[in-house]
């Protein structure tokens, strides 16, 4: 008899999603799961449709066919308000922190810690401050400034920010958009370990990325888009690194790789 690995159901579920823009399908029917203590990389080329599908999981924008579904349950998040009341937290490009408010403020953002009552009621400093070195240590950022501004920061290290502020407000999943500013590999480790403390948490992580390298490194599983349509939803067991980054070259052996899943799967050629 053989042996089967049991694996969580889906946290959040894609099926046969369209988005258009106009006439155009940012989204082609599009099917996708995410789950929890996973990281799915999201990879291709610039119009692929990466930013959109960021934007729906975000509440940014709604799909205009198929479903989706948290837990099970169709959803259909109408603001980013919505998708982070129900566990979804997003780190945005180049927009993870407010750069003229200091770390531990953007820690909190609108949720600060206070002490007694009202109407003596005030910001309680000491904890917001020890909460915000805590919890950066906790990703990777030991000792840390609480109150330099965060426009001090490095771009890995505004993303570590903003994923240690999710991880302390409990989400669910994490969709993280990489930035489009050059990272060194440094900023790549900082915001990789992040990434790994969040999936030992059991989170379902989203992870946007034009590196294939970096994407094998961290990545459990690794959705290729091409043109709105799913290209590919591989494995770390379907490909290595160098195989990962030819895909990525897109071209014929995309395409190849396309035709065989289709092939292998006659279920994808509604996709």
């Amino acid at each position: 008899m053989s042996e089967t690995v049991d694996r969580p159901g889906p946290l959040l579920e894609l099926r046969r999603v369209s988005v258009h823009h106009g006439s155009v399908a940012a989204l082609a029917r599009v099917t996708a799961a995410f789950r929890p203590g996973e990281i799915t990389c999201v990879l291709g080329e610039n119009g692929s449709g990466k930013s959109t599908l960021v934007s729906l999981l975000s509440g940014l924008c709604r799909h205009d066919e198929g479903e989706v579904l948290l837990d099970g349950h169709p959803v259909r998040f109408r603001s980013p308000k919505a998708a982070r009341a129900a566990g979804i937290a997003t780190v945005w490009q180049d927009l993870a922190v407010a750069p003229l408010l200091s770390v531990w403020r953007n820690f909190f953002l609108g949720a600060e810690p206070t002490r007694g009552a009202w109407p003596l009621r005030r910001l309680d400093l000491a904890t917001a401050r020890e909460t915000t070195v805590r919890a950066m240590a906790q990703v990777g950022v030991p000792g840390i400034d609480p109150d330099r501004p965060a426009s001090t920061l490095r771009a890995g290290e505004r993303q570590t920010l903003a994923i240690a502020r999710a991880l302390h407000f409990g989400v669910r999943a994490l969709v993280i958009d990489e930035p489009t500013a050059p990272m060194t590999v440094q900023q790549h480790t900082l915001v990789g370990q992040a990434v790994l403390t969040a999936r030992a948490r059991g989170l379902a992580i989203v992870a946007v990325t034009n590196n294939p390298r970096y994407a094998h490194l961290v990545g459990d599983r690794f959705l290729l888009l091409a043109h709105g349509h799913v290209a590919g939803d591989l494995t770390r067991e379907d490909v290595d690194a160098d195989v990962l980054t030819r895909l990525m070259a897109g071209g014929d052996e995309l395409n190849s790789l396309t035709a065989r899943l289709r092939q292998l799967h006659p279920e994808l050629e509604d996709r």
